[in-house]
């Protein structure tokens, strides 16, 4: 069978990466994928939003199934046009990927569906935003209505911070049409965590526990990125919050987009803040994560495809997945200036002995072919992700293969899972 996966970060990698591991040996391609895909399947020229051309290609070839990685072709309906032709796709449609193409959307759906939240106001004006912020008071969270590569969020710890990202996003265009309008949240307190549920249009399956690092430097210091690094499972994460999330989270949050004639068959992912065991969503994003896909995806024990043919086929059940009882850790290698300016085409060295470090796969981002060698072409570059029989041991391998790789400008946190450490060191 031939399988096409869409996009080209570090998320659709590891998909490409399991689904080749999958025993039926399927075909696989990526489009545009990355040089870590072509060593798993062969690389196509279409942009991820290159829906005709995408169209085009299966129409040509024929592919069993079609698997949508990044939220853009999924807001911008990639779903709904190839669903048009008869293919079998797994991702959802673009009316349910509104979850994530609109921060309003989301919260207004949360509030009427009683999801736990923060408390939000949408506004496209700067000056009644200012207003609002100042009468709210900091910290507090200013978010580009739209999508914004991860990259649209500001936790503001003060209130002239928060002022600056209004006007960044409203006046300065620093997120163009996606900042048109902004969601200004209540901060919630409380340690964040990653998780994704398959979900068939009915049934819910939700994925191995993660935790996310999303700022850029050590101690959770510096902008937000897209993600710096993952580790799965969290202890953060208990049976009483798993059950929490699957009753006032996930069944909520469909039951409301069934109200409004939308079904969602596909991933969808909630990040969650978690205090006193008590979950409270901060966003909704339609798709696999990234980083958390690599980490989650690495303890997937088995075949993928049956669990992504029943969420397809509507017959999602619970044992059609399984987990290896290991810890994973994936510690992302970014550009030098990321998330701000960052070069491209710098030379990527000794990826063959950070591969070769036991239970450890080094996870292609933001990366291309260039004369035969591998080079970077984007700020997330690598995701090296490991295994092993607790935390310490996955964190130890993971960056002996991270201290392995070399590249101009690299850099990486080198406190990936620092607050479960703690917890493990405290007993």
């Amino acid at each position: 069978m031939k399988i096409l996966v869409v996009g080209n970060g570090g998320r659709e990698h590891a998909l490409a990466w399991k689904l080749a591991n999958d025993s039926t040996k399927p075909e696989l391609f990526c489009t545009p994928g990355n040089a870590g895909t072509a060593e798993v399947g062969t690389n196509l020229s279409y942009g991820a939003t290159d829906l005709a051309g995408i169209r085009q290609w299966c129409l040509d070839n024929q592919p069993g199934l079609v698997v949508i990685g990044p939220e853009a072709p999924l807001c911008a309906g990639l779903a709904d046009v190839l669903e048009a032709d008869g293919f079998r796709v797994f991702g959802p449609s673009k009316a349910a990927a509104e979850l994530e193409g609109s921060k309003q959307f989301a919260k207004e759906i949360m509030k009427a569906g009683g999801v736990p939240t923060s408390a939000y106001e949408t506004f496209s004006d700067p000056a009644a935003a200012c207003a609002y912020v100042r009468k709210r008071g900091a910290p507090i969270v200013i978010k580009a209505d739209g999508l914004a590569a991860g990259k649209g969020v500001t936790v503001a710890e003060t209130i002239e911070q928060a002022e600056a990202a209004i006007r960044d996003a409203l006046e300065g265009s620093a997120f163009g049409d996606a900042g048109s309008r902004v969601v200004i949240e209540d901060f919630l307190e409380g340690e964040e965590a990653s998780i994704l549920a398959l979900i068939d249009g009915e049934n819910v399956v939700m994925l191995a526990s993660s935790q996310d690092h999303k700022r850029i430097f050590e101690k959770d210091r510096g902008p937000n990125t897209g993600g710096m690094g993952a580790y799965s499972p969290a202890s953060i994460v208990t049976e009483s919050v798993l059950e929490k999330v699957k009753t006032e989270v996930y069944d909520r949050t469909l039951a409301e987009l069934k109200k409004r004639g939308i079904v969602y068959k596909g991933v969808l992912y909630a990040g969650l803040m978690i205090k006193d065991g008590e979950p409270s969503v901060v966003e909704f994003n339609c798709r696999f994560g990234d980083p958390e896909t690599q980490a989650v995806l690495a303890r997937w024990d088995g075949d993928m495809l049956p669990a992504i043919n029943a969420v397809i086929d509507g017959t999602l059940s619970e044992d059609l997945i399984q987990w290896k009882p290991e810890h994973s850790v994936c510690v992302v290698m970014v550009a030098g200036g990321y998330p701000g300016d960052y070069a491209k085409g710098d030379e990527i060295q000794n990826l063959e002995k950070a591969n070769a470090v036991q239970d450890t796969v080094v996870f292609h981002a933001g990366t291309a072919l260039k004369n035969g060698k591998v080079v970077t072409a984007g700020g997330r570059v690598l995701g090296i992700t490991s295994t092993g029989s607790d935390l310490p041991d996955a964190l130890s391998k993971a960056y002996i293969a991270v201290e392995t790789i070399s590249y101009k400008g690299a850099f990486y946190r080198n406190d990936i899972a620092h607050r479960e450490m703690r917890r493990l060191e405290n007993g």
